[in-house]
Formats: structure tokens, C-alpha cells, sequence
């Protein structure tokens, strides 16, 4: 779908104030899956008509099968933007309209796929008004707890907010607003923690420095460098040992 529908690319957001920190992922360690939304400081997936007007916005890191359900979305929105018959007042109602409507399409596994992370959540419930609690006085104040019925997905939370920035231009977008919940800075350990907020098993907490939002905190990409430039010195060498010819083969 992403191939064959869409333009895609990318903006480092590395340097923006309201980006997060994170634990260090190194490159020999496998990739596995989180829950959707998780990592929304780190990164944002917008999904934009031609003239960069906003379709929807995903916080955080999303699986497979459930951004393909948001990009479905995105392409009736778009319908609705690139629609000469309408104006702009009928277009913004419709997409407020769509965006809550989508909420009630998602299925089980979206909405089981979509919990937020447990030391995110208890960040969440020390704030007055959070909009992840449907009714936010039954949060326990000193103990941060509440009925599991009282939280909302993540999923939830995220067509809600959309759905007061009816075909935004991208440039006017509050990004920083919009990606805000959970803990914006994250203690080593919290990286290894599991849903429910125990320590996940096998997690090496003592070995895993902070990755945050300036260059010296990235370990990871200073070692990139390096390496990159003795490939580039190696690459030289065999161009002058063996010629240009061998290493175009």
C-alpha cells in the first residue's frame, strides 16, 4: 500500500525540543514489536494530501495491520479534501466526523495492540485532566490507580485529538501538543519494563545508557560514523591496490 499509494519520506526530528529520549537499540539486536503509540516523542507518522494539507497523524511506532487500517482511512479523507463539490465547512464537519467514527471500526486486536505502556500510563494519571481516563476524577491521585474500564487505547485518544485539527496545514500543526502523553524523558529502566509495568525477563538494566535529544547522547550513531569512515579509508585502499575496475565487479 505505502509502495503503490503513497509518497513517503521522512523529517529528523532529532534536534526539536519536544523529541524524546529513549534506551539505545543496537544494531545487532533484533527488532521486535511494541504496542502502538509507544515512542510518541521519538516519532510521528503524518500522512499529507499532495498540497501537504494533514490526512491523520499516528503517534509513536504502529503495527502492520493496523496502519494499514489508518492509511484506508487517510485515503477517504483525502477523497473528501480533493472533493471540488464541497466546501471547506462541509470538509472540515466531515472529517471530524470520520475521524470519530473510525474509533468504533477498530477491532479487538487494534484496541488489545494498543494499551499504553505501564510507566507511561502512571505518568499520564498524575495529571489533572488527562484525556486517556474517561472520567479522570476516578483516578486515585495518590496512587495513580483507576479501573481498567476508566482507561482509553491509545488508538482512541488518537482519532479523538485528530478530530480537532479538521485538514490542518502541516506547518501550523502543533506536533509538540498533539504527541503529548506519557513521560517525555525515560528512566534507564523504564525502557525494560513490560505493559503492566514489571521488568521484562532477560532486560540488562545496568548495560544500557540513555539515548536523549543532543549528538553526545548517541553513542549508537558516533560509532556509525566511525565505522562508515574506516569503510570509506578501506574502500580507498583496495581502489589504489587492486583498481577501480575490481571494485566495480
Amino acid at each position: 500500500m505505502l509502495k503503490n499509494d503513497f509518497v513517503v519520506g521522512y523529517r529528523n526530528i532529532e534536534n526539536q525540543k519536544y523529541a524524546g529520549a529513549s534506551g539505545k537499540h543496537k544494531p545487532d539486536e533484533a527488532a521486535v514489536d511494541t504496542t502502538n503509540g509507544a515512542g510518541a516523542h521519538n516519532l510521528q507518522i503524518f500522512v499529507l494530501a499532495a498540497d501537504g494539507t494533514i490526512l491523520t497523524c499516528l503517534p509513536g511506532y504502529w503495527h502492520a495491520q493496523d496502519l494499514e487500517q489508518e492509511l484506508a482511512l487517510a485515503r477517504q479523507l483525502n477523497a473528501v479534501w480533493t472533493n471540488a463539490d464541497l466546501s471547506l465547512t462541509d470538509k472540515k464537519a466531515q472529517f471530524t466526523k470520520m475521524q470519530l467514527a473510525h474509533i468504533v471500526e477498530h477491532d479487538r486486536g487494534m484496541a488489545s495492540r494498543s494499551h499504553m505502556q505501564g510507566f507511561d500510563l502512571k505518568y499520564e494519571a498524575k495529571k489533572p485532566a488527562s484525556d486517556f481516563f474517561y472520567n479522570p476524577r476516578a483516578v486515585n491521585p495518590t496512587t495513580s490507580d483507576t479501573p481498567a474500564r476508566n482507561v482509553k487505547t491509545v488508538d482512541i485518544v488518537m482519532h479523538e485529538r485528530m478530530a480537532s485539527h479538521p485538514f490542518e496545514p502541516y506547518e501550523r500543526f502543533d506536533v509538540a501538543q498533539y504527541s503529548d502523553y506519557g513521560k517525555p524523558t525515560y528512566d534507564k529502566h523504564e525502557q525494560y519494563l513490560d505493559a503492566s509495568g514489571k521488568i521484562a525477563p532477560g532486560a540488562d538494566l545496568a548495560s544500557q545508557p540513555m539515548i536523549g535529544n543532543t549528538p553526545k547522547a548517541h553513542p549508537i550513531k558516533t560509532q556509525a560514523k566511525r565505522t562508515g569512515s574506516r569503510v570509506a579509508r578501506t574502500t580507498l585502499n583496495q581502489g589504489m591496490r587492486y583498481g577501480i575496475r575490481a571494485l566495480m565487479r
